[in-house]
């Protein structure tokens, strides 16, 4: 398998940024990865944070645990002021993710000649 190929698999399989690692290209690959991790955390970290207002709202009798309301809660929670972060965090990784694929593979294309 080429550089290219097996370069851009692993950005895009295994973590953004741990293709260039492979190619020794450390710092471009560091930042890839450090920055799709970060959002990925923050990604993480708003979803259990809505899943546990949710879950403290059942055990309060607040709501009941039903499906239907359960997912107007989740509705409700996804139109809050985290959704910006949220959004902006979904953007960063997608490109984090893309940047990762494509340019693994044009880096490794070149150590291929």
């Amino acid at each position: 398998m080429k550089r290219a190929t097996k370069a851009a698999l692993l950005s895009g399989l295994v973590c953004p940024g741990v293709g260039h690692i492979w190619l020794k290209q450390y710092l471009r690959g560091s930042i890839l990865m450090l920055l799709a991790l970060a959002a990925v955390y923050v990604i993480f970290t708003v979803a259990f944070q809505q899943a546990q207002t949710i879950v403290d709202s059942i055990v309060s009798g607040d709501i009941p645990a039903e499906t239907a309301a359960i997912a107007d809660m989740l509705s409700d929670a996804s139109n809050d002021s985290d959704s910006t972060a949220l959004t902006a965090c979904k953007i960063i990784f997608g490109a984090c993710w893309l940047f990762g694929i494509i340019d693994s593979y044009r880096l490794g294309k070149e150590l291929d000649k």
